[in-house]
């Protein structure tokens, strides 16, 4: 492997932990404004924001649907809901109810896109 290949696949992995570090900010700003949305714990929000991030990819693996809370309008919007909703029975210490999963993707949607790197 070359020194640029290297560098690369650093950079890629550099960067995917970040923006798992700031969706994990993100999940933690979310869960203190929604309610019926909660997540306790730091490694909690760690392991949602694994699990997010990989249904999210798996979803627009297999459906080429952009799972963003805003990506594709109001599809990619249920999809987001229903991502949220179905994290809860594989992340422990974490809860969303149905309309805590809309209020979720919503601020999600919103935290999204003021900030620049695309979190789900």
């Amino acid at each position: 492997m070359s020194d640029r290949e290297q560098h690369s696949n650093n950079n890629s992995l550099l960067g995917w932990i970040g923006r798992l570090v700031i969706f994990a900010i993100i999940l933690a700003i979310t869960s203190y404004l929604t309610p019926g949305f909660s997540i306790r714990g730091f490694w909690t929000f760690l392991l949602a924001a694994v699990v997010i991030t990989v249904i999210d990819y798996l979803v627009e693996s297999l459906m080429k649907v952009d799972a963003s809370p805003f990506g594709k309008g109001f599809k990619g919007f249920v999809i987001a809901v229903i991502i949220i909703y179905c994290t809860q029975f594989l992340v422990p210490n974490m809860h969303a109810s149905i309309l805590g999963s809309i209020i979720a993707a919503l601020v999600i949607g919103v935290i999204d896109a003021i900030m620049p790197s695309r979190s789900m």
